[in-house]
């Protein structure tokens, strides 16, 4: 006992002193765009849209290369970030008259959209895998894996990247016929917004399937059902999302 009771503290008390320079390096990394592998970023992002499975195999490489799971550059982060201020302040272009407004609608959309709700779903997800998912290890001698919350905030990331060109980009393009009144605008917008919302559970599906030592991961793909089933009981009801939240942002200019 004594033996596995001191190894074990001393792995938590490593995995912490390992985690914390892995946040001081990543978070002095985001000032630094000479540091950034942007043409790699933008790889990821293309084939997060076409093949998402291929990002993830490159997951593995970065295991065995780097030791962690969780991405070590913040260019992902930082260029989602700014992609999605700039449609923000696209759409207050085209629908917003105020200037004060728009600074404020860019503020909240950044926060709310992508940050604090993305910080939510990876805490969570991070403590639903590191208390449930986790496979048991066969015997004392083999390494403990965790989760990395960091990890948990790029699977985020990567499943928003997708739903953030179908729900903001081109939703800006189709907007002008989404909130129109008919049952085709109606139809559209619902469809939009639940293959949106599917493809990001998928994605995070792909993000912890990934991950050798978790199991029963095909819990991360249950969403996708109330989606499916949410979808016509919304379109029957005559509610379309595009009209809400263009209303509920813009409502002074609808």
């Amino acid at each position: 006992m004594l033996p596995t009771t001191s190894r074990s503290r001393s792995s938590s008390s490593s995995s912490s002193s390992r985690a914390n320079p892995m946040f001081l390096q990543y978070f002095r990394r985001i000032v630094k765009w000479q540091q950034m592998d942007i043409e790699y970023t933008f790889w990821q992002m293309l084939n997060l849209c076409t093949s998402p499975k291929v990002v993830y195999q490159h997951t593995k490489y970065h295991k065995q290369t780097k030791n962690q799971w969780a991405r070590d550059d913040p260019a992902f982060i930082v260029i989602c970030s700014l992609l999605l201020i700039l449609s923000t302040l696209a759409y207050c272009a085209t629908y917003d008259h105020s200037g004060s407004h728009a600074v404020v609608l860019v503020i909240s959309v950044f926060l709310t959209h992508f940050l604090i709700t993305g910080g939510l779903i990876a805490t969570c997800c991070w403590f639903l895998t590191n208390s449930y998912l986790r496979e048991e290890a066969p015997n004392s001698h083999v390494v403990e894996q965790r989760v990395e919350w960091l990890y948990t905030f790029d699977v985020h990331c990567n499943s928003f990247f997708p739903m953030f060109v179908l729900l903001y980009v081109v939703h800006y393009f189709l907007s002008p016929l989404l909130i129109t009144h008919g049952f085709i605008a109606l139809l559209l917008s619902n469809l939009l917004f639940m293959v949106g919302a599917s493809y990001y559970h998928y994605l995070n599906f792909l993000g912890y399937d990934v991950l050798p030592f978790l199991e029963r991961t095909t819990f991360f793909l249950y969403p996708i059902g109330i989606v499916i089933v949410l979808s016509p009981i919304l379109i029957l009801s005559g509610f379309n999302p595009s009209k809400y939240f263009m209303n509920m942002y813009f409502s002074q200019r609808l």
